[in-house]
């Protein structure tokens, strides 16, 4: 059984705001003209202190924006650049959003509500700064499944209905409206520094390095490494860590987000800002989730490439607090650690015993040619193979007659005849019961069902 999220009581630290004055701007919430509770993530609510909030008090918190007690006393939109498929844009930032509290976990951690969906700011640019239900729904089944297969990922605390009709060219409309909070560890984005190069704003990136460094801890850059004591160094060699293990459980999971942008890219490590994601009908690198990414940049198998990439980003824009060879070597990292998240990864989800990578290399690598030629999918092929219980023919089989498997296979899920997926098909199935009936009850289902997958996989590796 996975471990419910320890419950603590509510303790506020709005640690950003000595960095809100050119990190930010101050935005008031819309005025929605009504506040429908349609999920709220309890199990979450308590790791933070709010889970004895009721329904109404969370309401005026996270439909209205009510400050919570001791927090920020005016939400913040964040300022930020990035790279949308290549293409550098200077003019982003919380265009829906905003950072609206800070909380320290029952652990100490630094926990971030933020919002999509709550209204214009300065950087909406054209944008009306609304979400669609859809969307929410959308978020909602996608942090869930994302966290039940292991991937670090922010967590979607709150969605309210806002009564408001939208019009959007990529659905149906007139569609339902909706506000949501995602809880996550962080909002810095690897364009949160690359604005601050541009506006060669130095001594606030030495400010937001050390926040990070602070607020987000990780290991020391390895003995060995060049300009390890350097504070820029430090956090790009975390963030590398922390990256290459996303690229891996992303592979792991079948997962492609649609939009590796830089500015989709969290300083935490956490996988975050769902749009246009999918789950692998079968196996195919080749796989887009996004109908606008014509060139397949941020295909399914182009994931790992796509986020070294962004890595090596937030590295041009430390140059102006660290020479280059540093930043380069920490950058060199990614590939090994990559492959090292990969074995711990796989074995983890097919219920094997951990084994050295260059042997795993091998194994996924079969595992891949046997899902290509079969047609089977991830979610399929992991279920069927579950802790040796079937072994294929061929090469794949052979590898696999060799490891040992890990898991206690008595959980009831693995006696059903399918696991639970969440294949395009099925979104649309509880959009549908939603949006023509007004059934949350399918919802709600599924999100059992995500979480009792989550009970049978057990914890994944660190």
């Amino acid at each position: 059984m996975k471990p419910e999220p320890q419950v603590t009581e509510y303790n506020p630290d709005p640690a950003i705001l000595p960095l809100a004055p050119w990190l930010a701007d101050e935005v008031a919430p819309a005025a929605f003209p009504q506040a429908l509770l349609r999920f709220r993530n309890d199990r979450w609510a308590g790791a933070v202190g709010l889970g004895k909030l009721d329904d109404a008090a969370w309401i005026n918190h996270f439909g209205r924006f009510t400050a919570l007690p001791g927090n920020l006393p005016t939400p913040l939109a964040l300022r930020y650049h990035g790279h949308q498929f290549r293409h550098y844009n200077p003019d982003l930032g919380d265009g829906r959003g905003f950072l609206f509290a800070q909380v320290r976990d029952g652990a100490g951690r630094l926990l971030d509500l933020g919002t999509k969906g709550s209204g214009q700011t300065p950087w909406s640019r054209d944008g009306d700064g609304r979400l669609t239900l859809k969307g929410a729904v959308r978020e909602i089944l996608a942090t869930e499944m994302l966290e039940t297969l292991g991937v670090n990922t922010s967590k979607t605390l709150s969605v309210i209905e806002t009564g408001e009709a939208l019009q959007r060219g990529d659905e149906p409309s007139p569609t339902r409206s909706a506000v949501l909070v995602r809880l996550s560890h962080g909002h810095i984005r690897f364009g949160t520094f690359q604005r601050l190069m541009v506006l060669e704003q130095v001594d606030n990136m030495a400010a937001l390095v050390n926040y990070c460094i602070a607020q987000f801890p990780g290991t020391l850059p390895p003995e060995d490494a060049p300009g390890r004591g350097e504070p820029a160094v430090i956090l790009l060699h975390q963030v590398v860590e922390r990256m290459a293990d996303l690229a891996a459980s992303y592979m792991v999971a079948g997962f492609v987000h649609g939009v590796l942008n830089t500015d989709n890219m969290n300083i935490s490590g956490e996988s975050f800002d769902y749009g246009p994601w999918r789950w692998l009908p079968r196996w195919d690198p080749a796989f887009t989730a996004a109908y606008f990414d014509h060139s397949g940049l941020y295909a399914f198998g182009r994931q790992p490439e796509a986020i070294l990439w962004n890595c090596g980003q937030l590295a041009i824009a430390l140059r102006s607090l660290a020479d280059a060879p540093p930043l380069i070597a920490a950058l060199d990292r990614f590939g090994p650690l990559y492959e090292a998240a990969m074995a711990k990864r796989f074995c983890w989800r097919l219920g094997i015993e951990p084994m050295p990578v260059e042997q795993a290399k091998l194994l996924v690598g079969a595992a891949e040619k046997h899902m290509r030629e079969s047609g089977m999918g991830p979610d399929a092929f992991y279920f069927a193979h579950r802790g040796l219980r079937q072994l294929p023919e061929g090469e794949l089989g052979e590898l696999l007659a060799r490891t040992k498997a890990t898991e206690v296979r008595d959980h009831p899920l693995w006696r059903e005849a399918e696991p639970p997926a969440l294949l395009i098909e099925e979104v649309e199935r509880i959009w549908s019961a939603i949006d023509k009936k007004d059934d949350w009850q399918v919802l709600a289902d599924k999100v059992l069902a995500i979480r009792r997958l989550g009970d049978a996989l057990g914890i994944a590796p660190n």
